[in-house]
């Protein structure tokens, strides 16, 4: 398989065009004959044009690549090498919602044939792609995992805005269903990632090494974040706390706010749902998310106690909210957790107004309900920096001034003008 993949003989195949399923099938594409499938027609003609719909990436990063993009099953049964990159998000009850990865699957069982191989990068419990996966596969296709074709599991570290950690730069964990196909995965992959491969030892061990990796983070800032609210009681700055405790060698260096996304706001909750399912309720990782889950309801307390103080009629009172993306300088809104410091807002009958340089104002209407303002005010009772983006850190105590009255309080939930602010009052977490 690797050979003839290597000779052109055999194309490599991604499934899903997102943030992590274009950027593999580029990087491949420079190497290999790649087919690039996406259900979403509009995204594979702005894909064909070389444009990345997720705008993460340059056009440059389409030239010299050897890419097919398409929406046809009949192309992508010219593949034999098949990478799932779906996206596997939660319902509205932080149940899984396994149904990507399932249609993915479905695909897979219309087209792949004997000697294929199939590798899951998306984000699972452990034993989701063997249990749940592969029977629909092995179902349609009438073919046997192993006898037939081969099954892995390669996590994807794909970090949305990070141009250091790239997928070139990362160590990528490999596995299969067997020895051979264990080798053979690791040697395709080794084409694209330069840092090199870790083998596991199964599946299953892949699957919970990507899944803890986000827990461990969610459950560090759920510290940070629990950490804050229990210093501004004390009227202590929890970053000027953190800083001075960064000094110690070992420390780790996190820090509060709101935990929104693709990754660390969603996939605990794949992990605690298996274990429940096995019977054993999660306390410490379920106890961090029931924290990070609240911090929009307590950010937006916080700013609606200052107002009451100093505005006596709330439904007078106009709040700006600066950032609506899960993190800086990206205009991913997945699981942003702006949308719940919007929506707590609202339900105290305040006016919201919602910025973002690099947000889509259309998306944010469609997953959110909310528009971005275009145009802002200045007599806004209180300002909340959500991100930290690079157009926000030029701002100073004037940009502020002249957005606010005087009795505003700037909210600077990332602590980036600590020290700056002092015509308003300023609240950090």
């Amino acid at each position: 398989m690797y050979q003839e993949l290597l000779d052109k003989k055999k194309k490599l195949a991604v499934i899903g065009l997102g943030y992590v399923g274009l950027p593999i099938a580029l990087e491949f594409a420079k190497n290999l004959s790649v087919i690039g499938f996406d259900i979403n027609a509009s995204r594979i003609e702005l894909m064909r044009k070389q444009i990345d719909p997720s705008q993460e990436l340059a056009k440059e990063a389409f030239i010299g690549c050897d890419i097919e993009f398409t929406n046809d099953l009949e192309v992508l049964k010219s593949a034999s090498f098949y990478i799932v990159a779906v996206p596997t998000p939660v319902d509205e009850h932080n149940v899984p919602d396994l149904v990507p990865i399932q249609k993915a699957s479905t695909t897979i069982g219309k087209v792949i044939k004997k000697g294929d191989y199939v590798v899951f990068e998306s984000t699972v419990y452990p034993g989701c792609t063997e249990e749940d996966c592969l029977p629909i596969i092995e179902n349609l296709s009438g073919l046997k995992n192993i006898e037939d074709f081969k099954l892995g599991y390669s996590p994807e570290r794909i970090n949305p805005g990070d141009k250091d950690h790239t997928l070139s730069s990362i160590i990528k964990v490999v596995s299969g269903c067997d020895k051979e196909s264990l080798d053979v995965i690791a040697k395709v992959y080794e084409l694209v990632v330069k840092a090199g491969v870790h083998k596991a030892s199964s599946i299953k061990v892949a699957e919970a090494a990507k899944i803890i990796e986000n827990t461990q983070r969610d459950l560090n800032i759920a510290l940070m974040n629990e950490l804050s609210i229990i210093f501004d009681k004390m009227n202590i700055n929890t970053f000027e706390v953190l800083e001075a405790a960064g000094t110690k060698w070992n420390f780790l260096k996190f820090q509060p706010g709101l935990v929104g996304g693709h990754c660390i706001g969603v996939d605990p909750y794949y992990l605690t749902h298996k274990s429940k399912e096995l019977g054993y309720d999660s306390q410490v990782i379920l106890a961090g998310r029931v924290i990070n889950d609240g911090m929009a309801g307590y950010v937006a307390k916080k700013v609606l106690q200052h107002i009451i103080h100093h505005n006596g009629n709330v439904k007078d009172a106009k709040v700006l909210i600066m950032g609506a993306t899960f993190k800086e300088n990206v205009s991913d809104i997945r699981n942003s957790k702006i949308a719940d410091v919007v929506k707590e807002l609202k339900s105290y009958f305040l006016n919201v107004d919602v910025t973002d340089p690099h947000a889509s104002s259309e998306e944010c209407k469609h997953e959110y309900g909310f528009e971005l303002t275009s145009k802002l005010s200045d007599d806004y009772d209180a300002v909340i920096i959500t991100v930290p983006h690079n157009d926000y850190t030029k701002m100073d105590d004037k940009t502020f001034a002249s957005l606010t009255k005087k009795h505003a309080i700037i909210a600077d939930l990332k602590g980036i003008y600590r020290g700056k602010i002092t015509s308003r009052v300023y609240w950090s977490l």
